[in-house]
């Protein structure tokens, strides 16, 4: 479910113009490519038609900074490098990029206090080949503070809202990259997944959200949350923009040396092969009892119709599932507590006007510049690190991830990809949760795997719910294997939508 463009674009000015019908539809850059090709829009058009729709929809609160006359004069160059057949493969693609990624010149908070204010002294590596490919980059996202959430409510500068309701959330911790794809803000968007924050985004708002395998895609310039876990992925109307944006943001870096160097070059080209794959699903994940009736069987209508298109559909038994959220949280809480024990008022970030000295510089800088959420996972992160508790909590937890791994990696040489929902639930309204830290953590039950062995995962809108809201499938496949999990998953949304 994509909510469409409106009908009107700012032509000038405080001036508007009636955006030509056929243009309202446009959901991929290959629509937008011919739409330009043949004369119907320019990315200028294109651009500006965006930046109203932020401005009619800033009750989201899904933009924390947009870049109006920057973005305005870069279509301007990019239409005549089109004109001139000289443009990248990205040339006509307005893209929002997460506020956890850096862009020189620009401000960069995570959604933070401790960080409000300060400008980015150079660009990630992701946001740098988006550029080079001649994207457009009409803004900064708000995310959940540091990327940590599911719903977007612990932004430091307001919550994001869903964009069929305002009152509902629309997942985290990338709720802004979600809903600007979902509204018609941008066409794409950059996002970090930790342990779900593009996929379940993804599922609330009705997009596609990819995870890419850890190592595919650089992380320098990404404020880090969990740096084994981090990784940036692309959310898009369309499978087809995901795999075009991470063709353009993978390969080498020199500057992060967790790459791999086995992985072999991404090329994003879709594959329409319909050869019958195999496919596996866990009887646990389906039939928990945390997971929404309506979830359960559109599950089991899904695999029942793989099954008649001749895929072989399998049950298998997975019995980890309540390992995976306290793993995660142990070992994801405890490089949390590393990764921002630099923000302290004397390295980096806020530092307390009512600081007296060294010990109330460190304890008033942090006490107000963090968030609740923040000082809760770098207090637990701290417990499970410190002496006497090391081995009890984190050495396990170390164990049990590598324990993960290896059985999810024994079922993918058996089966192409692992089925299972993205999310136990739709969207809920604002602050249902947020009181209560375990229900909230399990939004990511079906999501943390992923990260836990660092394989791709997708999260494909293929529900909506009857309380009309949407609702993704999600997919995984094993390590660097994006090529056949995006080329499936492209075939698999086509099949719905013919």
């Amino acid at each position: 479910m994509i909510l469409r463009m409106p009908r009107t674009v700012a032509k000038k000015k405080h001036q508007k113009r009636t955006l030509n019908p056929d243009l309202i539809m446009l959901q991929s850059l290959a629509e937008v490519r011919k739409a330009i090709s043949e004369g119907k829009t320019s990315v200028t058009e294109l651009t500006r038609g965006y930046l109203q729709r932020i401005e009619e929809r800033k009750s989201l609160n899904a933009f924390l900074e947009v870049f109006a006359d920057e973005a305005l004069e870069r279509s301007k160059e990019i239409d005549l490098k089109l004109k001139e057949n000289r443009a990248g493969k990205l040339a006509g693609m307005v893209i929002g990029i997460k506020d956890n990624l850096s862009y020189q010149g620009h401000k960069v908070s995570a959604s933070s206090k401790i960080l409000e204010g300060f400008e980015a002294i150079y660009t990630a590596t992701a946001v740098e080949r988006l550029l080079a490919e001649d994207a457009v980059i009409i803004g900064r996202l708000n995310c959940d503070e540091f990327a940590m959430g599911s719903s977007n409510e612990n932004s430091a500068f307001g919550a994001v809202g869903h964009p069929l309701n305002e009152n509902y959330v629309p997942g985290g911790s990338s709720g802004g990259s979600a809903v600007a794809v979902a509204a018609g803000l941008c066409l794409a968007t950059l996002g970090t997944d930790t342990g779900g924050s593009i996929r379940q985004p993804a599922s609330f708002c009705g997009v596609v959200g990819l995870k890419p395998s850890y190592g595919r895609v650089s992380r320098w310039g990404c404020i880090a949350y969990a740096s084994s876990f981090d990784q940036i992925g692309p959310l898009a109307s369309t499978v087809e923009d995901c795999a075009l944006i991470l063709e353009v943001i993978s390969g080498p870096d020199a500057y992060d040396a967790t790459l791999s160097r086995k992985a072999e070059p991404f090329i994003g080209k879709i594959e329409n092969s319909h050869s019958p794959r195999k496919i596996a699903y866990f009887r646990e994940y389906i039939e928990n009892g945390g997971l929404d009736s309506e979830i359960k069987e559109r599950m089991k209508s899904l695999i029942l119709d793989l099954k008649s298109q001749g895929h072989q559909v399998e049950e298998l038994t997975f019995p980890y599932l309540d390992y995976v959220i306290p793993t995660y949280y142990v070992l994801t809480t405890a490089e949390a507590s590393s990764n921002l024990s630099r923000y302290d008022g004397i390295h980096f970030g806020y530092r307390s006007p009512n600081a007296r000295d060294l010990e109330t510089t460190y304890k008033l800088s942090r006490t107000e510049g963090f968030g609740k959420e923040v000082k809760r996972r770098i207090m637990l992160g701290t417990f499970v690190l410190s002496s006497g508790y090391y081995d009890a909590y984190y050495s396990k937890a170390q164990k049990v991830r590598r324990l993960l791994k290896e059985k999810t990696d024994e079922i993918f040489k058996q089966y192409d990809f692992i089925l299972m929902p993205t999310t136990p639930g739709t969207s809920f309204p604002k602050g249902e949760k947020s009181s209560d830290p375990i229900k909230m953590y399990l939004e990511d039950i079906y999501t943390v795997q992923a990260n836990l062995c660092g394989i791709p995962a997708i999260s494909l809108p293929l529900g909506k719910h009857s309380n009309g809201l949407p609702f993704g499938v999600q997919l995984m496949s094993g390590m660097f294997t994006e090529k056949e999990l995006l080329s499936f998953s492209s075939n698999l949304m086509k099949s719905y939508q013919d």
